[in-house]
Formats: C-alpha cells, structure tokens, sequence
C-alpha cells in the first residue's frame, strides 16, 4: 500500500523542482522586470491612457 502512495507522489514532486527550478532561473536572468514591463504596457494599452 505504502509502494502505491510513493510512487504515485513521486511525479509530483518532479515536477515541483522543475516548476521552481525554471523560476529561480527566470529570476536570475532578469525576465520579472521584463514581464511586469510589457504588463503595465498593455494594461494602459486597453484602459487607452497610452
């Protein structure tokens, strides 16, 4: 039973390293800057104050 439950856990856990592991490396890259400045660009873009 206890073999059942780990190995059906497992998956998640991969894919829980990857998910944090590609944001750790956006971070460091610089892209969150990036991102929220093509954000607010298009926020003002469909409120027409730009």
């Amino acid at each position: 039973m206890m073999g059942k439950f780990l190995s059906k856990i497992k998956p998640g856990y991969i894919f829980l390293i990857a998910g944090l592991t590609a944001i750790a490396f956006g971070v460091l890259r610089g892209e969150v800057s990036m991102v929220f400045h093509k954000a607010v660009n298009i926020c003002l873009e469909c409120i027409g104050l730009g």
